[in-house]
């Protein structure tokens, strides 16, 4: 029979050494050891959506172009080849009559021709200022979207590192009811204890194998999610650090400043308005006239079977300049400046609703972090006193002075006090990630 005062020394053993459960052990030096900052280099490599912004923003960044905003000249070369074949009848002015039944007429034009709108009321300058602001606003949607897979990677992988170390408390209270149970069935065989005690035992023991193989699910299950967003093979098996360090610096007002500069959701407004802004200075550049120039060299030859010249050759320059100015348009245009000026005040109103949000949950958000920090240490405490509970508790039931209920009570208290300090410990991580994140801060 084994001595259970070895107990609490080798399920410390299982908790510090231990970090993954049942036959991992054995194979856990075989597993890649995948760190956070390693799952985000993964991320930004593989991940699909932060892919897809990229790409959208190479689309934004080659529009940006005074060509494409209007500014310069078009420059094409035409052709035109007409043919035709006729019955004609021509009466001449002295009176003659000529027909012809088959006539054949073609002509021949060909040349370059350059067009370029010299002024629009402006509205090229704004065009061009509108598809930069648009590659700042695809800019700022993908550091969003950056942020918030990052923020889910980072939350997976610390959900799995608590995972972990609640597989690591069941794998060691296991390990106490199978000396729990094998000390009962020793009792009963030597007629010290009742068939009752081993029963007891043996359900207990159950109980944990169950509660362990459901966390087991959990822990596989999530691995799969995290190596999803990492965009790799779902079947790669790896191994999470041991520990959750949670930075415990952070002030409300910094993150206040943080969101008010660099939050991306609230920076995406801005740009927004800045846009709406360009495309009422568009519409207003209809109210002044549009002056452009023409001009080119064409070549022209025709040949008639009928007529007062039966060909013709010409080619030569021709340049031209040109307005025109909306004199009305029924009202059209005061509509859409108006409409315009709605559009910039629903950015404004979509600017301050925007920042109310994000500082309402910047409040609430910190208020739950302060509050967890203060539950690491108050877990932390508790876990310890639990653990002195367990073995003083494991010492007495060794020597029969205590009944089984009280030793699976104390089992259960310690075990259920290092859960929560290891859940403290997340849900602080996990308040320190959001608010990050909010803040534009979360480190890449």
């Amino acid at each position: 029979m084994t001595d259970l005062i070895s107990i609490p020394f080798r399920a410390i053993l299982l908790l510090v050494f231990c970090p993954v459960f049942g036959q991992e052990v054995l194979t856990v030096e075989k597993q890649e050891l995948l760190t956070v900052d390693k799952a985000v280099e993964i991320t930004l490599e593989n991940n699909y959506q932060i892919k897809t912004a990229s790409n959208e923003l190479k689309i934004d960044s080659i529009s940006v172009s005074p060509g494409n905003a209007g500014m310069f000249p078009s420059l094409e070369a035409r052709i035109t080849d007409n043919n035709s074949i006729q019955n004609l009848s021509q009466t001449r002015a002295d009176g003659a009559k000529v027909e012809r039944d088959n006539a054949k007429n073609n002509s021949l034009n060909y040349g370059v021709a350059l067009d370029w709108t010299i002024f629009d009321g402006l509205r090229m300058f704004a065009n061009l200022k509108q598809l930069k602001e648009t590659q700042k606003l695809g800019e700022t949607e993908l550091k969003q979207v950056i942020l918030t897979k990052v923020g889910e990677v980072m939350i997976t992988y610390y959900d799995l590192v608590q995972q972990q170390q609640q597989l690591s408390a069941l794998d060691s209270t296991i390990f106490l009811s199978e000396q729990r149970a094998e000390l009962a069935h020793n009792r009963f065989t030597i007629g010290k204890a009742s068939k009752l005690e081993v029963l007891n035992a043996q359900v207990d023991l159950n109980t944990d194998r169950t509660l362990m193989r459901r966390q087991q699910e959990l822990y596989a299950n999530t691995k799969i999610q995290l190596n999803q967003i990492l965009a790799r093979d779902l079947k790669q098996d790896f191994k999470v650090a041991p520990e959750i360090f949670v930075d415990e610096k952070l002030l409300l007002a910094e993150l206040e400043t943080q969101i008010a500069n660099e939050n991306p959701q609230l920076q995406v407004e801005l740009i927004n308005k800045k846009i709406t802004e360009l495309a009422v200075k568009q519409i207003k550049a209809a109210r002044y006239p549009t002056i452009f120039a023409t001009t080119g060299y064409n070549f022209s030859r025709s040949e008639s079977d009928l007529g007062f010249s039966t060909s013709a050759n010409s080619r030569g320059f021709n340049y031209g300049f040109g307005a025109t100015l909306n004199l009305f348009d029924g009202f059209n245009q005061n509509r859409n400046e108006q409409i315009g000026k709605i559009a910039i005040e629903n950015a404004e109103v979509a600017i301050a609703e925007q920042e109310q949000e994000l500082m309402s949950l910047v409040g609430t958000t910190y208020q739950t972090y302060l509050t967890n920090i203060g539950l690491i240490e108050l877990e932390g405490n508790n876990e310890a006193i639990a653990k002195e509970n367990l073995d003083i508790t494991v010492e007495k039931y060794r020597i029969g002075t205590i009944p089984t209920i009280e030793f699976r009570t104390a089992q259960l208290n310690f075990i259920n006090a290092k859960v929560r300090h290891s859940n403290a410990k997340f849900q602080a991580k996990l308040s320190e990630i959001i608010l990050k994140q909010l803040a534009g801060s979360l480190v890449l």
